[in-house]
C-alpha cells in the first residue's frame, strides 16, 4: 500500500503535457518531421557504417573518416543558418534542407560495393550534410514557435521527444525493411530506399503543415 501511495504521490506531481501545443498546426509538423528526419538520419548512420566495414571492407577508423565529407558541410552550413533565418526566414530553409536530404538519401541508393568512394559517396554525403546543417534549426524553431510562455519547457520537451522517438523507431523500421533483402549490400540499398521515402514524407508533411504557417506569421508581422 506505501509503494501505491508513493507511486500516486509521484504522479500526480509530474508536470502534464498541455495538449494545446497541438493546436498549432507549425508545431504538430515539425514533431511529426522532426520524427521522420531524426529516425532515418540515426538509422542513415547505422547502415552507413555497416557499407563501409561491411560491403567495403574498412576498417573502423576508415569508416569513421568516411563521414567527414558531410560532418565538415554540415558544420559548415550550420553556421549560415541564422543569417539565412534574418534574411529568407524559417521556412524556405528547412524546405530546401529537407529536400537536399532527401536527394542525397536517394542518391544513396545507387551505392555498391565497387562503387568508387570519391566519385560515388562523396556527393550524397556533402548533400546530406548540407541539408541537416540547414534543416535542424528551422525545424527545432518550429517546435517552440508560439508556445506561450507557461508552455515553453513543454514545448521543448516535445521537440526532445519526437527526436528520441523518432531515432527508435527509425531505426526499427528500417531494419525491418532491410531484413527480407538476400545480401548485406542488398539491405543497404532497401534501408537507404526505405530512408529516402520517410524523409520525402517529412518534406511533405513540413510543406503543408511547417511552412505555410511560418510564412503566414511572418506576413502577418510584417503587417503591423
Amino acid at each position: 500500500m506505501l509503494a501505491i501511495f508513493v507511486i500516486n504521490e509521484w504522479r500526480a506531481r509530474q508536470p502534464i503535457m498541455p495538449l494545446r501545443l497541438f493546436a498549432s498546426r507549425e508545431r504538430s509538423g515539425a514533431a511529426v518531421t522532426r520524427m521522420l528526419f531524426a529516425g532515418t538520419m540515426i538509422a542513415f548512420f547505422f547502415f552507413t557504417t555497416q557499407y563501409f566495414q561491411g560491403a567495403r571492407g574498412w576498417t573502423p577508423l576508415q569508416a569513421g573518416l568516411g563521414f567527414l565529407p558531410m560532418t565538415i558541410t554540415q558544420f559548415a552550413s550550420s553556421l549560415l543558418v541564422s543569417r539565412l533565418i534574418r534574411k529568407i526566414g524559417n521556412a524556405p530553409l528547412l524546405g530546401a534542407g529537407l529536400a537536399a536530404v532527401t536527394g542525397g538519401m536517394a542518391w544513396m541508393t545507387q551505392l555498391t560495393a565497387e562503387t568508387p568512394f570519391l566519385v560515388g559517396a562523396v556527393g550524397p554525403l556533402v548533400l546530406i550534410g548540407v541539408g541537416q546543417g540547414l534543416a535542424f534549426g528551422p525545424l527545432t524553431a518550429a517546435g517552440i514557435a508560439g508556445a506561450r510562455p507557461a508552455d515553453a519547457g513543454a514545448a521543448s520537451g516535445l521537440v526532445n521527444t519526437a527526436h528520441q522517438l523518432g531515432s527508435t523507431l527509425g531505426v526499427a523500421i528500417l531494419t525491418a525493411v532491410a531484413a527480407g533483402a538476400a545480401t548485406l549490400e542488398l539491405r543497404i540499398v532497401d534501408a537507404y530506399i526505405g530512408g529516402a521515402v520517410m524523409l520525402a514524407i517529412a518534406l511533405v508533411t513540413s510543406l503543408a503543415l511547417v511552412v505555410p504557417s511560418e510564412l503566414a506569421h511572418r506576413r502577418l508581422a510584417a503587417g503591423r
